[in-house]
């Protein structure tokens, strides 16, 4: 569709940043693509506005930045990288800030800290293209249910399995695997999204909804037995199972990012946190 070839011409940009720390890539831009899609003119105005300087001004084109600092801001990303993710006691899907989220310090914090700094148009625009570049991709990390995953093997990392006789580990499976079994780019990807039966208006519009309510439904998709394979192999039949879950959590990422920012940009005055965390130093 025209509104995406600006990323379509400059995907080229991306292709050498390895920084993938959920969705990968192409989960991401995905989540970015079924957002922008949906945003109101108001929203669409100023996400143009605020991202006019950007290669990609899309975004699709700034979902992964947040990944990125890691080659261009080390000090930053180092601050920064307890924001993509939060961690829970095995079988334990409960939130418990003192416990998960120490000092703000965790995904749901984040997203509403950068949620409340990109809808005060008091602040200056610098702080608040970063807070629009921070959220698109924090509100996709919330939705890998990786992120939310169990803290004794840090999210799946350190889970070791084995795809076609070549290891990776569960996180990377659900980061990209899973993603990438579908062989198309972000722009067919959500396309073909967009095209599924739509979900209840109930799971995904709701502007307001707690980004802790995210984190849990991802956390209760790791505590199914089917996620940890057995012997740690993972098979072709795995990849299939498993990717309705991944698609629906992408689409969801994607309506409730578009319905963040609609609400955070809308001509009106400064929105309202969907709910308090503790905050960290920006």
């Amino acid at each position: 569709m025209t509104r995406f070839r600006p990323f379509l011409l400059a995907s080229a940009l991306f292709l050498t940043s390895t920084a993938c720390l959920a969705w990968s890539a192409n989960g991401h831009r995905i989540v970015g693509e079924l957002a922008q899609a949906q945003l109101s003119p108001a929203a669409r105005a100023e996400v143009a506005r605020l991202l006019a300087g950007e290669p990609v001004p899309t975004l699709a084109g700034v979902a992964t930045w947040a990944d990125e600092l890691r080659d261009t801001d080390e000090a930053r990303a180092k601050q920064t990288s307890t924001w993509h993710y939060m961690n829970f006691p095995r079988g334990d899907c409960s939130y418990v800030p003192p416990r998960d989220c120490p000092d703000g310090r965790c995904v749901i914090a984040a997203i509403n800290r950068q949620f409340l700094i990109l809808s005060d148009r008091t602040r200056p625009d610098a702080e608040r293209r970063e807070a629009l570049k921070f959220l698109v991709h924090f509100v996709g990390d919330v939705h890998q249910p990786m992120h939310a995953g169990w803290s004794d093997d840090r999210g799946g990392n350190d889970f070791q399995v084995n795809y076609q006789d070549k290891g990776t580990n569960l996180h990377s499976t659900w980061d990209r695997l899973i993603v990438n079994s579908r062989g198309l780019d972000p722009v067919a990807y959500a396309d073909l999204l967009r095209r599924q039966s739509p979900l209840p208006r109930d799971a995904t519009r709701q502007s307001d909804r707690p980004a802790v309510d995210w984190a849990l439904e991802s956390c209760r998709i790791v505590r199914d037995d089917s996620v940890y394979p057995d012997k740690r192999v993972i098979t072709d039949a795995y990849l299939t199972t498993h990717r309705p879950q991944v698609e629906r959590r992408l689409r969801e990422a994607g309506n409730r990012l578009a319905d963040m920012l609609n609400y955070a940009l809308a001509a009106a005055p400064a929105a309202t946190a969907p709910t308090t965390s503790p905050a960290p130093t920006r």
